[in-house]
């Protein structure tokens, strides 16, 4: 039986690729048709993957209950697809049957939820569905005049405002491709690739596993777009490695967790959020990537400092010479033409106009070029023959994409249940006019109520659905006190991925922890202190908008100056440089010089600017060793 499920797998997993593929590169299908069909296909896979009670004793009934909901949810998917143009000229009303649609749907999607996500975001969906119903009970400003069960299995199903609406949109279209787009990269060789350059690059120099661990993660991130599978696939390496180097068990998996985090804020992929946001707030995608490369490179900046200097203070030790390969190897052919073919795909549809889903087509035809090309190109070196046939390397990158797409597809479902419940009760506002009340309409009071609601409503859920929540409910209070849509969004971003890490309820964290062999605890608390910077880069936003959108090259030079000072003395802050080897004096001496940086005037940036390397140069004299670092 196992053995005909994971055939099937195959099978769906195929049709779903080929679907994405065709479509991105011969133009998406109505919406309706589009959405619903990508819906069936990942409901399909869902159930496949995630079989109900496999390897218990009561399997049997639960391949019962998984073939009725099948069953519910393509006919139900099938139904609308038919009657796309009927539902999209008219305004139908619901009978029995559309409730009987609607009801199941929903169900099959929260169930498909708990079992891919956990029992957090479903609940969440739940309790939206409930308010929506039920609105006319509570009492006060959260209360709504409440909406009967027709008028919900119209909106739910009968339009595209509801499960059919725009993030299911993106879902089916153009996250499903860059998703296929990522898994070529990878397995046409660009993630042993980015590791090998990672090893190259900082192998040598002080601290050299744990910037393996930050570039290697952000090589992969950026093309891969997930926080957990960065952990779960950079971090068999980078871990164990750091590990044997002498870094704390603890540590490593900080390090780890921390730098995948960067994966999702870093262009040009970003992961799925990105893609949402751009839908939410009508801007085109490069836009979006544009605005995030500043605030990444700080990021990453403030992540590789921190783990410099602590390597340096704790006297870590460095990766041994015949662990990091020589250029040679890395720089063959088969090895860099997928990852260039990739990218000049990619970049030759973007700039010809075409729409980002067909301009990713372009790039995973380039990655299957350049795959031919390192093929056909005459190898030196001998390693032809531990080399996947092409066909397998192929199929592994078709069958990967589509079931990365099950948890995305069944995750923006739920989540676009949800924002429809939001929209209808209007409780999105009705926060923001609280929040905006409660602070007096002080950007920073409003940004710091936001953060913590942000990291609050996160915890436990994917970052994806972290910000569709947090987008619905609390960047408009941002925009009400004058911050522009893009920069509220980015805030609301950064700490909706910031939940992967933040305690108690740290997903990344607690993968890292496993593959470190330690609680997860103690890898959380290193995880904040090293990434600490993240918490503070969101209100650069604020205090800065030239950091995104900038006006002049004069006011982006200026955001990029205060944000590398403001990084660099909280890396060395966090990563415990010393001073005069009293706390006392060195905290506020870094503290003193970050918050020098960041204030919004030219006399406080070159005040910070001095600071920052007087203080630099009094703590590298305490390590004479390290000068050359």
């Amino acid at each position: 039986m196992d053995t005909l499920r994971h055939k099937a797998v195959m099978a769906v997993a195929l049709v779903l690729s080929l679907f994405v593929l065709y479509t991105s590169a011969f133009g998406v299908l109505d919406a309706l048709v589009q959405r619903s069909t990508f819906l069936a296909l990942v409901v399909v896979l869902a159930l496949l993957r995630y079989p109900l009670g496999a390897g218990k004793a009561w399997r049997p009934l639960g391949a019962v209950v998984d073939l009725a909901l099948g069953l519910v949810a393509v006919g139900s998917c099938a139904w609308i697809a038919t009657h796309s143009d009927q539902i999209m000229d008219s305004l139908p009303t619901a009978g029995l049957l559309e409730i009987a649609m609607a009801a199941s749907l929903v169900l099959v999607i929260l169930e498909m939820s708990r079992r891919t996500i956990g029992l957090i975001f479903p609940s969440m969906v739940l309790i939206g569905l409930l308010y929506a119903l039920l609105g006319n009970y509570i009492p006060g400003r959260l209360g709504h005049r409440g909406f009967d069960i027709y008028f919900m299995t119209e909106t739910l199903l009968l339009g595209d405002i509801g499960i059919w609406g725009s993030l299911l949109g993106v879902a089916a279209t153009i996250i499903a491709v860059f998703s296929l787009f990522g898994s070529f990269l990878l397995h046409s060789g660009g993630g042993a690739a980015f590791m090998d350059i990672a090893l190259r690059v900082s192998g040598r120099s002080t601290g050299g596993a744990a910037k393996i661990a930050t570039i290697a993660s952000g090589l992969f991130g950026m093309v891969s777009g997930s926080a957990v599978g960065n952990v779960a696939t950079t971090g068999t390496f980078t871990i164990p490695l750091m590990k044997r180097l002498g870094y704390p068990a603890a540590l490593a998996g900080a390090v780890e967790a921390v730098a995948s985090t960067g994966g999702q804020l870093a262009p040009p992929i970003m992961g799925a959020a990105a893609f949402i946001m751009a839908e939410i707030i009508s801007v085109d995608y490069v836009t979006i990537a544009l605005a995030a490369i500043l605030p990444a490179a700080l990021f990453y900046i403030g992540v590789f400092g921190t783990v410099h200097v602590t390597a340096r203070e704790q006297r870590l030790g460095q990766v041994p010479d015949d662990q990091i390969p020589a250029w040679e190897s890395i720089l063959k052919m088969h090895r860099l033409a997928p990852i260039a073919c990739a990218f000049v795909g990619l970049g030759l549809g973007i700039a010809n106009g075409n729409s980002i889903q067909t301009s990713a087509f372009f790039g995973i035809a380039g990655t299957v070029i350049g795959v031919a090309i390192g093929r056909l190109w005459p190898a030196r070196g001998g390693d032809d023959e531990t080399r996947e046939p092409v066909t397998k390397q192929l199929r592994s990158a078709l069958d990967d994409g589509a079931n990365s797409l099950v948890v995305v597809g069944v995750l923006l479902a739920g989540a676009q249940i949800l924002v429809a419940m939001i929209n209808l009760t209007g409780i999105g506002v009705t926060l923001s006019s609280m929040i905006v009340g409660e602070a007096t309409a002080s950007v920073l009071a409003v940004g710091l109520i936001v953060a913590l609601i942000c990291m609050i409503m996160g915890m436990g859920i994917p970052t994806t659905a972290a910000y569709v929540l947090v987008a619905a409910t609390l960047a408009p209070a941002l925009v009400k006190v004058g911050v522009s849509p893009l920069a509220a969004h980015m805030f609301v971003f950064y700490f909706a991925t910031l939940s992967v890490i933040t305690p108690p309820v740290c997903v990344g964290v607690f993968v890292a922890a496993g593959i470190a062999g330690v609680g997860w605890t103690q890898v959380a608390r290193h995880a904040v202190s090293l990434g600490a910077v993240t918490y503070v880069i969101p209100f650069l936003f604020l205090l800065y908008p030239g950091m995104l959108t900038p006006g002049s090259a004069v006011e982006y030079i200026e955001a990029a100056l205060s944000g590398v000072v403001f990084v660099t003395a909280f890396a060395h802050l966090f990563g415990g440089a010393q001073i005069t080897g009293r706390r006392v004096v060195d905290i506020p001496a870094w503290l003193g010089v970050a918050l020098v940086a960041i204030y919004p005037h030219e006399a406080g940036l070159a005040v910070g600017i001095a600071a920052v390397l007087a203080l630099m140069w009094l703590s590298r004299r305490r390590y004479p060793a390290a000068n050359a670092c």
